[in-house]
């Protein structure tokens, strides 16, 4: 073992070896999520999605990670992280990695999952195998639906290039010939429309034995371009997009934060270029064009076998059998058949594991809440809420029925500002105080509170959440939440509140912990204490699951307790910096990363503590941002009964997978693991989903 004993606090003696990049780390994530499309477990389309998914996850990495990385290494303002990377070579790793990992993607697309889509009567027609029948309609559809909206833009003195949105798709078109004002232009720009569909079902009365039939909206603009410029020829026709950064910026000391970040959301649309990415069949002159038009370079150049934007390509087929077989979330006994749940809240504390448990009962909560008049008041928070939202309609009734309803609604939620701001403005027009937290910190915490006046005087009520009150989420996000009527916990959240809409010293709290004030000092502690028990030659054991780690003092804090001897358990969704397995520094760490149907959200913080076991639920990651620059929340699981459940259900299952878990190397790499030939399969989710629906 080694002698030096690392100090949590210090970074003297950190070694850049032991620490892995975040953006490196966060970029393998991605290529973990690539992979299911790759795993015959899951359903043909399901399969697809996550090949669509890798997309979406891509484009947001360029938007604010890799767009960060261009604006540091063009500033010179960018300073090397524990492990010791600068942004340029970070930049370069990424390219280097995305380049193979989209050729990867383009030939699961094209030659893995569009044939065996094809096999079960799914189809995404090229051009060349349109029939007579199809080329008809498809003209029709043109003509009608598609032609009248789109707007040509040939390039000239008159008609510079265009500025065009973010990650929208366009096609360059090289042209022959004269137009109508004897200008030869040689060249124009097509902006598809965000209105338009990128991908169009034909009628069933055009098909084939039945087929679902689709068609690609960029192949019928291909078909039919010449048509945008009449009396001359389209020679060709490349799809491209460019992606943007879009990060906000938002000055804290603006007057109105609302109509601040309203301006920015504009801006948005068009920040710097940091992508370019063009059909393969795009000729280079062409491609040379583009980049030298969006000022990148040829390690910001994507050419790809396909459409442009696989984002988009997300599409509903009537085949359930391609499907994730549904399943209805279970409602706990103790309130299915409850008149109030105010009197099973108060019998004892509910425990709610989404998406296998509803999230019904949390909505029917604040519906009870807003109609009953023995309540007073409500207060909540909302970080990301959806912009058809009940939790927005329970809380308006609530407003309107006179309680006194108070929201904190975190405007900066990224890719969510804009829901958030017509949120708080249907809020503060049904008469609700709505605050926007605090300046400087995002409010991230989840938390409800209900005020009630009952025969023996005024009881409080909370519900307190791994993940966001957003309804749609809950279906595909594995979380928590708690329901409860504990004293002590439900005066914490009062006192939370306090904070954020007045002003005064941090509160004193009795059983939660809360950023930026007591949750990062509070987590070292509970892991020295493990680190204490094991040289004391007790037995010592951490297991936390999260999405991401990334906090340097917590990383030291558990090489130390490794060194100790304390055995830990790492389940991190995501980023992970920490390097396990490190001979005489981490060898009694071990992380895994579990990928599935559903998306791992739950945040578990367990501590042996002597035997007396202690159990967190966080709306928190081990990230700095999470730690010191947001207000997060941590609260205990006191029941006995549910404290176990949290453990069984919540951690244990997840280190039993065998089959949709990967595990990290020292080296930084991700194994995916296989049960052998003589066990069976262990998959955390399916296992919950038999338990408890």
């Amino acid at each position: 073992m080694n002698d030096a004993v690392i100090d949590p606090a210090s970074t003297e003696q950190d070694h850049p070896e032991w620490y892995i990049n975040r953006d490196l780390s966060l970029l393998q994530f991605n290529l973990r999520v690539l992979e299911q499309a790759m795993d015959e477990r899951h359903p043909l389309m399901e399969r697809l999605n996550f090949l669509l998914i890798f997309s979406s996850n891509m484009d947001e990495f360029f938007e604010i990670r890799v767009a960060g990385l261009q604006n540091q290494l063009q500033t010179g303002t960018g300073q090397p992280g524990p492990d010791g990377l600068l942004p340029g070579e970070v930049l370069r790793r990424i390219s280097e990695t995305a380049h193979e990992a989209v050729t990867r993607q383009y030939h699961i697309l094209n030659d893995i999952l569009l044939p065996a889509l094809a096999t079960e009567g799914v189809n995404f027609l090229r051009r060349e195998y349109w029939t007579p029948e199809q080329e008809a309609w498809v003209k029709r559809y043109f003509r009608d639906q598609i032609y009248p909206v789109l707007t040509p833009i040939a390039l000239d003195p008159a008609h510079p290039f265009p500025r065009l949105v973010n990650k929208s798709l366009n096609f360059i078109v090289p042209l022959d010939g004269k137009d109508a004002f004897g200008r030869k232009t040689g060249l124009a720009i097509v902006p598809a429309p965000r209105s338009l569909p990128r991908i169009i079902r034909m009628p069933d009365d055009i098909c084939i034995d039945g087929n679902d039939n689709f068609v690609f909206l960029s192949s019928m603009i291909h078909a039919h371009v010449s048509d945008l410029f009449p009396g001359m020829k389209a020679t060709g026709c490349y799809q491209f997009r460019v992606t943007r950064n879009a990060d906000l910026e938002v000055d804290e000391d603006v007057d109105d934060l609302a109509l601040a970040l309203k301006g920015e959301l504009l801006l948005r649309r068009y920040g710097d270029e940091v992508r370019l990415e063009v059909a393969d069949n795009c000729p280079r002159h062409l491609i040379d064009y583009l980049l030298r038009k969006f000022e990148l370079g040829e390690e910001d150049l994507y050419e790809v076998n396909g459409p442009v934007n696989l984002a988009r390509m997300f599409t509903d087929v009537r085949r359930p059998r391609l499907r994730y077989p549904p399943f209805t979330p279970k409602v706990p006994a103790r309130i299915k058949s409850a008149e109030s749940l105010f009197d099973v809240i108060r019998q004892g504390d509910i425990l709610l594991h989404h998406p296998f448990e509803s999230f019904t009962p949390v909505v029917n909560f604040l519906a009870e809440a807003a109609r009953d008049p023995k309540v007073l008041a409500i207060k909540q928070t909302l970080y990301r809420t959806g912009t058809d939202s009940e939790i927005l309609d329970h809380l308006e009734t609530a407003a309107r029925n006179g309680k006194e309803v108070t929201v904190v609604i975190e405007l900066r939620a990224r890719f969510d500002e804009e829901s958030n701001i017509e949120g708080a403005r249907r809020l503060q027009e049904a008469g609700a105080i709505v605050v926007y937290g605090i300046v400087g910190y995002k409010t991230h915490a989840k938390m409800i509170l209900v005020v009630r006046r009952e025969q023996d005087g005024i009881r409080r009520y909370a519900h307190l959440g791994t993940g966001n009150y957003h309804t749609k989420t809950t279906k595909v996000y594995t979380d928590y939440g708690l329901l409860t009527a504990n004293e002590g916990l439900c005066q914490d959240v009062h006192k939370i509140f306090l904070e954020l809409t007045g002003m005064g010293k941090a509160a004193r709290l009795k059983q939660l912990m809360h950023s930026p004030f007591t949750l990062h000092s509070g987590l070292l502690e509970l892991i020295a204490a493990e680190t204490e028990a094991a040289r004391a030659g007790q037995p010592a054991r951490i297991i936390a699951k999260f999405n991401a780690l990334t906090e340097p003092q917590i990383m030291r804090a558990l090489y130390t307790a490794s060194q100790a001897g304390v055995q830990i358990d790492l389940i991190v969704r995501g980023m992970c910096c920490l390097r396990p397995g490190i001979p005489g520094v981490s060898d009694n760490i071990r992380v895994r990363s579990i990928i599935g149907r559903f998306l791992e959200h739950t945040r578990i913080y367990y501590f042996l503590n002597g035997g007396d076991e202690k159990v967190y639920l966080s709306s928190a990651d081990w990230m700095e941002r999470n730690l010191v620059n947001r207000v997060e929340t941590c609260f205990p699981i006191t029941d006995p009964k549910l404290r176990k459940r949290v453990i069984r259900e919540g951690l244990e299952y997840y280190l039993e997978d065998n089959a949709q878990a990967w595990t990290l190397s020292a080296d930084g790499s991700y194994r995916r693991l296989s049960a052998a030939a003589e066990d069976t399969p262990a998959i955390a989710q399916s296992l919950l989903l038999e338990a408890l629906t």
